[in-house]
């Protein structure tokens, strides 16, 4: 199934992709992708009818995220051995995790905010996932099952607030508008292997990111499990599983985003995002 959502984050509506592509209206049966509603909405749409819900017309409006803000959003570092390397950095033995602030979540085609604090704005193209059902205490073999699906996420990232002011990479990743998720969120079952996903981003038309999934260090179903051995994974969490080579920061010389550039990024099977860089 391809979740998407459209309008305001106050008041977005609900929607399936019928057979023939079109949104299908999901408030009959939801009143929202939530948190409350993500463990029971993939068995309560199971086996029903998705063509006959009503065709919902999007003309002119937003197209938010797939979900609503997540409690929680996680992310690995240096899941790329390749873009560990552009870092200077070493690959790492473990999972390497920190969080960004729930209020970087954002639509899709939301404009990247700059303010005039930032020096070192940057981009990173990567595979979200979505938490469908608590996972705690599991096996890598059984990781999977606690998964809803997958999106596209652009993990913006501040590399002066991230690196050079101190503390943690939190500081860095926070912004409102830092993560843009979206346009889809594509179920389990329609992903073969989310280790074999091409991921691409661009600025102004120019490639600066060209990668699979099939280079992460540690893979989807690891990380899941690896998570749950010290913390309890929740419905709508959201984990965004690192990033390949090609980010401003490893650019020689280095290239930060500035008011006036456009980015666009997707991955195979997950739809892409474009998003315009706006000064405060």
């Amino acid at each position: 199934m391809h979740f998407m959502r459209f309008g305001n984050e106050d008041g977005a509506t609900p929607c399936v992709l019928g057979s023939d592509g079109k949104p299908r209206d999901l408030t009959s049966i939801v009143p929202d992708i939530t948190p409350q509603t993500i463990p029971h909405l993939h068995d309560r749409l199971a086996g029903g009818d998705i063509d006959a819900l009503p065709v919902f017309d999007p003309a002119g409006l937003r197209i938010a995220a797939p979900f609503a803000r997540p409690a929680t959003i996680w992310c690995i570092g240096l899941n790329y051995s390749d873009h560990a390397k552009e870092a200077g950095m070493e690959i790492p033995k473990e999972p390497i995790l920190f969080t960004k602030g729930a209020g970087a979540f954002c639509g899709p085609n939301d404009d990247i905010l700059h303010s005039p604090d930032m020096l070192k704005l940057d981009w990173e193209v990567e595979l979200g996932v979505v938490i469908g059902r608590r996972a705690f205490m599991i096996d890598e073999a059984d990781a999977l099952d606690h998964v809803l699906g997958y999106c596209v996420v652009n993990d913006v990232s501040e590399r002066h607030w991230q690196i050079e002011r101190g503390g943690t990479w939190i500081k860095g990743k926070s912004f409102p508008h830092f993560c843009p998720a979206g346009p889809v969120l594509v179920t389990r079952d329609e992903i073969a292997d989310p280790q074999a996903l091409d991921m691409w981003l661009t600025v102004n038309g120019e490639t600066m990111q060209q990668g699979s999934t099939a280079t992460m260090v540690f893979t989807v179903r690891q990380i899941v499990a690896y998570m749950s051995r010290f913390a309890a994974l929740e419905p709508g969490d959201l984990i965004c599983t690192g990033t390949p080579p090609g980010v401003g920061m490893g650019k020689v010389p280095q290239r930060w985003l500035v008011p006036g550039d456009n980015v666009a990024l997707g991955i195979t099977g997950l739809g892409k995002q474009h998003q315009a860089v706006r000064g405060l």
